[in-house]
């Protein structure tokens, strides 16, 4: 199965956040295609590797209707992903976001 849904990002810190857009592959959990806003990964590193760095949750949107979810952030690789027991919930809520009829 080779299915990708839009996602947003957010990187909480201790005083900001910080929101991209990216792509959850909903068959290996990785997370691609990120692109930050009014963000620098490029000069400030991505927002993991931040000293003030807290946790990283997704939001799948259907219409006004929403699910949150956690993701892991590797500081060291730039990379985010959804762990296996985690995507295994996230497969249900996502298939009950989407037979409903958006608001």
């Amino acid at each position: 199965m080779d299915l990708k849904l839009p996602i947003t990002i957010i990187d909480e810190l201790s005083d900001s956040e910080v929101r991209a857009q990216g792509e959850l592959d909903l068959a290996s959990g990785e997370i691609r295609n990120v692109r930050y806003e009014d963000y620098d990964a490029e000069k400030l590193g991505v927002p993991a590797a931040q000293k003030d760095y807290e946790f990283s949750v997704g939001i799948l949107r259907n219409g006004a209707r929403e699910v949150e979810f956690r993701i892991e952030a590797d500081a060291l690789g730039g990379r985010y992903s959804v762990t296996p027991s985690e995507l295994l919930e996230l497969k249900g809520r996502a298939a009950r976001l989407f037979t409903q009829a958006p608001r």
